[in-house]
């Protein structure tokens, strides 16, 4: 396993590189923290939430380190001073929440099949928690499951995107002012062989990302025999009825379609709106995705961020090909533009149809795919 370069998405550049531990140094290191587990779950949730409340101070300390390595992951810089100040805020509720939580947990009583049966509820911790996170919100979804684990007393060895590393370098800085945290939580980077190699390294695995890769750590933590959770891609709909507010219904869609550029799991992709309004919707939405902008000259100005992976790009766009060949018409936007990196313009496509790949495939991306209905019934079923 060699050297991987990473690539600038707003400069298209190759302009970083990971080293990829090798399977010996991968298992060596959940070795490592697989030892420091017991002692971990040994002090109990408000010991750990202490130690969880100093991790928060770290990463505030490294704020501005952790902001500047995630704007050039990303080529966006405000959502990634929220992705900062995010992590900060969750950790702390987390230690906050976590004791009643456990404590609310535990369960005692007698079995209904058989009532002379008492029970009571043992929680135990996993000795090793595996965490894959996405490049989308490298640091909000790297911390998103590895924060609970550990205040249920599990270790957590952490592999983020490879396309987005840049960021764990101030994250591991910030580990390292913790020392009684960096016993029990780790950071390993690589690609997907990387990955392969976590799950059989851990005692349950945690993947947030595409369908398509969670399929394989599913397979993968079934030949393991251990528990998977997966936060996966989606096509999430939205139906606009004759009621609506219009103005208010393109403004909400709008953002909800491209925040992030689109790339994000929450996304709405799939617009249904009733024929009635559907001629004064588009117009107001073609409106408004045409005064969006792009980020491309200046990183301050501009609404619009570039595609974090550019593969990613290349799908979009073969969707919206896809789309057009089968008679979808281009409203506003539809063109990927090269300004080192790669972006596209708020696309809106009328005449939409559920043979499309558009509608029936995640896209990741800022696109609004439309299509009209009469019955509200058929508009929630194909929701």
């Amino acid at each position: 396993m060699g050297v991987i370069k990473v690539k600038n998405p707003r400069t298209g550049a190759y302009d970083y590189e990971i080293m990829p531990p090798n399977e010996k140094e991968l298992n060596a290191i959940a070795g490592r923290l697989r030892k420091a587990q017991p002692a971990w779950e040994a002090q109990g949730p408000e010991a750990r939430g202490a130690v969880l409340l100093k991790f928060a101070e770290a990463l505030a300390n490294n704020r501005d380190d952790l902001i500047a390595c995630l704007t050039q992951d990303t080529g966006r810089h405000f959502i990634s001073m929220v992705e900062v100040d995010g992590a900060i805020g969750a950790i702390k509720r987390w230690a906050a929440a976590a004791p009643a939580l456990m404590e609310s947990a535990k369960d005692t009583g007698h079995s209904t099949a058989m009532p002379h049966l008492a029970f009571k509820t043992n929680l135990r911790a996993y000795g090793l928690v595996g965490c894959i996170s996405p490049w989308n919100f490298p640091l909000t979804l790297s911390l998103i499951d590895a924060v609970p684990a550990l205040m249920a007393g599990c270790a957590v060895l952490l592999k983020p995107s490879e396309v987005t590393s840049r960021f764990a370098a101030p994250l591991q800085g910030a580990l390292t002012e913790v020392p009684e945290l960096e016993a029990v939580f780790d950071i390993v980077l690589g690609a997907g062989e990387t990955g392969a190699q976590l799950v059989n390294a851990v005692d349950a695995i945690c993947f947030t990302g595409s369908v398509a890769t969670g399929r394989k750590v599913g397979a993968a933590a079934a030949d393991a025999f251990i528990p998977a959770f997966l936060e996966l891609g989606g096509k999430d709909p939205a139906i606009v009825l004759p009621s609506a507010d219009l103005e208010r219904a393109a403004t909400a869609l709008l953002r909800g379609s491209i925040a992030n550029t689109g790339q994000a799991c929450q996304s709405i992709e799939r617009i249904y709106v009733h024929a009635s309004i559907a001629d004064a919707f588009e117009a107001l939405l073609v409106e408004k995705a045409g005064a969006v902008t792009l980020n491309a000259e200046n990183m301050s100005q501009g609404q619009l961020g570039p595609f974090i992976f550019e593969q990613q790009a290349c799908i979009v766009e073969s969707q919206i090909e896809d789309a057009k060949s089968k008679g979808a018409r281009v409203l506003a936007g539809g063109a990927i533009e090269d300004h080192g990196g790669k972006w596209l313009k708020p696309t809106v496509l009328a005449d939409v149809t559920q043979d499309m790949a558009v509608m029936t495939q995640e896209t990741f991306g800022p696109v609004l795919p439309l299509t009209r209905f009469d019955d509200v019934g058929e508009a929630v079923a194909a929701a």
